[in-house]
C-alpha cells in the first residue's frame, strides 16, 4: 500500500493522486517545465520534512466554524483560542505513538511540533537523505535548479506501512515543486515600454475615490493588524514602501514601515508581487499595523506555503486579516493534501481570522483532456470553501473613475473537488438558471463556485527597486485592496467592542450584494477552441463566477457589517 505525498504543481502530466494508493508504479510525475535536473543528492546531505498527522473532530471543527461565522447563530463571533482549537483537533495518543515510534526507530528524534500538535516539523531532527529514503521506501531525492533557485525533490512515489498510513495525511518536502504566480507590468511587455494609451493608472487616491473612502477612513484601534504572505523568493524593500507612501499617500494618515516581518527577508532585488501586496494593503488598510510573512525557503526541501500554514498553527496571536496571491491548478494537487489544507483554513476561521486568496489571472483556465476535448481549470486555494476569494475588474472608461466591468483575466469557476457549500447554494443556483452558460461538459455545476468578491485589478502603480512602475495588473492587486478594507471594518468593530469579522463568506452571501457595486458587464477568458472560442463565464446581475458579488462600496459595507 502506497501513501502518495502530494504538494506539487507538476504540470498537466502529473498524476494528481492522494491518500492510500494500490498501485506499485514508482514514478508518479514529470518534473515541471523549466526545472533542470542537476544530479542525485548525496546520501549524507540533510533533509527537512514535515509530517501532517491525522486530526480528530474535523466534522465538529466544520460545524463550529459555521456557527461562529453565521450572523443568525447565537454563537456568531464567539471565536476559539488557539488552545481551544488544539484541544479540539489534536491527533489521538495512538497517532502520536505510532508516528513517533516510526521516526525514532529510524534514529529520528527531537522533532518540533506546532501548538496544535498536528504537524511534526523535521528541523532539529533533520536527517540525511539516506535516512529519509529509508523512512519512505521508493523515494529517491534529486536536486533541480531553475534560475537561481535550487530544490531537492523525489520524482517517485514511496510506500509506508498501512498501519502508519492511517495516521498521516501527507509528508511535505518530498514532491512539491514551487509554483509561480507572476505579476506583470503591462508597461514593459516584450521588453519595450509602450506609449501610454490609458489614464495615469490606479493609485491609492483612485481606489479611495472609487470605493468611497475618505481621508478619515484609516485605522486607529490598538489591537488591529493585517498581513500579507510572500513566497517564491518574493521580498519587499522598506525603501520602496517609504517612497510609495511619499508619492501616493499624502492625502491620508498612514504608516510607512511594516510592523513585523515573520521569517527571513532575502537579499537582492525587490519582487514586484511583494511590493504590490505590501503597498496596497497598507494604503487601503491605512494606518493599521501590518505584518509580512516571508519564507524564502531556508532549506532546499522546505515548502514555503506549508511553512506559512505551520506558522499560523504555532502563533497564539496573529493578524486578523491575511491576503495571499498564490495558487495552483486544482488538478495538479492531491485531494488528500487539499482536504488537509482546508482543515487548516477552518482552524484559522474559527479563531476569527479572515484569509483572502487571489482568484488567479487565467480566467476560467483551460485543461486539455483527451484529443480535441477541453475543460475549464479551477485553481486552489481559490476554490477552497473556507477562504474568501477575490476576483478582478477594470474601469469601463480607462480615462476616468467610472463604473467597473470584468477584467478578462479574473480567475473564476467551479471546483472539481469540493462540493458547493450551503452558504452559496441559492446565489449560484440563480446564476446557473438565469444566464447563458458555457457547455456543461466544461465545468462542474455542483462544485464550490468562486470568486466571492472583487476589486480593481488593472493598471496599478507600484514602486519596486526605487522605481515607480505603471500598469501593473492581476488579482494579486485586487486581493490586498479588499483585505485592507476588511481591516478598516475590523478596526471600527474593535472600537465598538465587537469581534473580528473572521470567515466572511457566510455573512457576505447573506447580504445578497447589499453594500457592493454589482458588476454586470464582460466575460473572462478560457479555452481557445471551437466550442467556447476563448470565452469563459460572463458577469451578470447579483453573484457571478467572474467578479463574485461585485466590488465594495466601503461606507455602505462598513455600516452593514457593524450591526452585530
Amino acid at each position: 500500500i502506497l501513501l502518495h505525498m502530494p504538494w506539487g504543481r507538476l504540470t498537466e502530466y502529473c498524476c494528481a493522486l492522494g491518500g492510500i494508493l494500490s498501485t506499485h508504479a514508482l514514478h508518479c510525475c514529470r518534473v515541471p517545465r523549466g526545472w533542470v535536473h542537476t544530479g542525485r543528492v548525496a546520501p549524507s546531505d540533510r533533509v527537512q520534512l514535515t509530517f501532517a498527522l491525522k486530526q480528530q473532530n474535523v466534522d465538529r471543527l466544520r460545524e463550529l466554524l459555521g456557527l461562529v461565522s453565521n450572523p443568525d447563530s447565537p454563537q456568531y463571533g464567539k471565536f476559539l483560542t488557539l488552545e481551544e482549537v488544539t484541544s479540539l483537533v489534536h491527533p489521538s495518543d495512538l497517532t502520536h505513538k505510532v508516528v513517533w515510534g516510526w521516526l525514532q526507530s529510524h534514529g529520528v528524534a527531537a522533532c518540533h511540533t506546532v501548538l496544535t500538535q498536528d504537524f511534526l516539523h523535521h528541523v532539529k531532527c533533520a536527517s540525511s537523505f539516506r535516512v529519509a529514503e529509508t523512512l519512505l521506501p521508493g523515494s529517491e531525492f534529486h536536486r533541480y535548479r531553475k534560475g537561481r533557485r535550487s530544490v531537492v525533490r523525489s520524482p517517485a512515489r514511496y510506500s509506508v506501512h498501512a498501519d502508519l498510513a492511517q495516521h498521516l495525511d501527507f509528508v511535505g518536502g518530498v514532491h512539491r515543486f514551487p509554483t509561480e504566480m507572476q505579476t506583470v507590468s503591462r508597461a514593459w511587455t516584450n521588453g519595450a515600454r509602450h506609449e501610454a494609451k490609458f489614464h495615469l493608472g490606479v493609485t491609492p487616491v483612485v481606489l479611495r475615490s472609487r470605493y468611497n473612502l475618505t481621508a478619515a477612513d484609516v485605522g486607529s484601534a490598538e489591537n488591529n493588524s493585517q498581513a500579507v504572505a510572500q513566497f517564491l523568493e518574493q521580498f519587499y524593500h522598506p525603501a520602496d514602501l517609504a517612497e510609495f507612501m511619499a508619492i501616493f499617500g499624502s492625502g491620508f494618515k498612514h504608516m510607512s514601515q511594516v510592523a513585523r516581518v515573520v521569517g527571513t527577508q532575502g537579499g537582492g532585488k525587490a519582487g514586484l508581487e511583494a511590493s504590490l501586496d505590501v503597498e496596497y494593503i497598507m494604503s487601503t488598510g491605512a494606518n493599521i499595523s501590518t505584518w509580512v510573512f516571508t519564507n524564502p525557503g531556508r532549506h532546499e526541501s522546505q515548502e514555503p506555503f506549508l511553512q506559512w500554514m505551520l506558522l499560523l498553527s504555532n502563533m497564539s496571536s496573529v493578524p486578523w486579516v491575511h491576503t495571499v496571491s498564490y495558487g495552483d491548478d486544482e488538478d495538479s494537487l492531491a485531494a488528500a493534501y487539499m482536504m488537509r489544507i482546508n482543515n487548516e483554513f477552518m482552524k484559522a476561521g474559527i479563531r476569527g481570522i479572515s484569509i483572502l486568496f487571489a482568484s488567479g489571472d487565467s480566467g476560467a483556465g483551460c485543461r486539455h483532456l483527451t484529443k480535441g476535448t477541453n475543460a475549464f481549470r479551477p485553481s486552489f486555494p481559490a476554490s477552497s470553501p473556507y477562504v474568501t476569494t477575490v476576483g478582478g475588474t477594470s474601469f469601463k472608461n480607462p480615462f476616468q473613475v467610472t463604473y467597473e466591468v470584468t477584467d478578462y483575466i479574473s480567475g473564476g469557476g467551479f471546483s472539481n473537488i469540493f462540493p458547493m457549500p450551503d452558504y452559496q447554494l441559492a446565489a449560484v443556483s440563480a446564476y446557473l438558471k438565469g444566464t447563458t452558460l458555457p457547455p456543461k461538459t466544461y465545468f462542474n455545476t455542483s462544485g464550490r463556485a468562486y470568486p466571492d468578491i472583487a476589486a480593481l485589478s488593472d493598471n496599478y502603480w507600484v514602486v519596486s527597486n526605487r522605481v515607480p512602475i505603471p500598469w501593473v495588473s492581476g488579482t494579486s492587486a485586487s486581493t490586498p485592496v479588499v483585505g485592507g478594507m476588511l481591516s478598516l471594518i475590523n478596526d471600527q468593530r474593535f472600537l465598538k467592542g465587537l469581534p473580528s469579522l473572521g470567515f466572511l463568506n457566510p455573512r457576505l452571501y447573506q447580504l445578497k450584494g447589499q453594500a457592493l457595486f454589482d458588476v454586470t458587464e464582460g466575460c473572462h477568458l478560457s479555452c481557445l477552441d471551437d466550442q467556447v472560442e476563448g470565452k469563459g463565464f460572463c458577469a451578470a446581475p447579483s453573484w457571478d463566477p467572474v467578479t463574485g458579488w461585485g466590488t465594495p462600496n466601503y461606507p455602505s459595507l462598513l455600516a452593514t457589517l457593524l450591526d452585530k
